[in-house]
């Protein structure tokens, strides 16, 4: 089985079979880290194929040092970036919600519960989606996610709660439900950022 170093090697000098291969290996996980962050399908379309143009032209820059997927991963999320501010939707929404109490459970519905977190997650400002998305799923600090965006590490934080809260408030129907069905234990609550991350 070829290595990524030697398809990368070959794409860089212009095999299209190599990127070929790069892209049918890595095309799904870009296009989820897009669509998770552009929250609008067609934008997303847009900004995936920009996300490999870059990826193809800064080829030479992966040294190895990191799993290429690791690396493709990180450019996905900074292009992505780039192109949502381009497009100004990144524009800070503050709307008024108030804190609810919600409970997940990790269990094999996982799949079902990231896909409901994900279209919740739709409903989110775009800056505070970006924030919690960047935070909890992608594991940014606050530190890092002020210096991507623009903003202080006291603005992210600001974002993270409000998305949290109004997750919380999306998501209690369906916890309600789900613990009426005696299907939520109290140990594993409130990690939906888990179950998203995971997918």
């Amino acid at each position: 089985m070829e290595t990524d170093a030697a398809i990368v090697r070959r794409a860089i000098d212009g095999d299209e079979r190599a990127m070929r291969l790069l892209w049918n290996q890595h095309a799904p996980h870009v296009e989820a880290v897009v669509r998770r962050l552009a929250g609008d399908p067609d934008l997303a379309e847009d900004i995936a194929q920009e996300v490999w143009i870059q990826i193809f032209r800064a080829l030479p820059s992966w040294r190895g040092d990191a799993k290429f997927s690791t690396w493709i991963h990180r450019v996905a999320i900074n292009r992505t970036l780039n192109a949502l501010r381009r497009v100004k939707r990144l524009a800070a929404t503050e709307t008024g919600i108030e804190e609810d109490s919600a409970v997940v459970e990790q269990d094999a519905e996982r799949r079902m519960l990231a896909q409901t977190i994900e279209s919740a997650a739709r409903q989110l400002s775009p800056g505070a989606r970006t924030v919690f998305l960047l935070h909890d799923v992608e594991g940014y600090t606050h530190e890092e996610i002020a210096t991507e965006l623009g903003i202080t590490p006291g603005g992210s934080k600001s974002q993270l709660f409000k998305a949290r809260a109004k997750l919380r408030r999306l998501l209690a129907p369906l916890m309600e439900q789900r613990a009426s069905n005696g299907g939520v234990d109290g140990e594993n609550g409130g990690n939906y950022e888990g179950h998203y991350a995971a997918q």
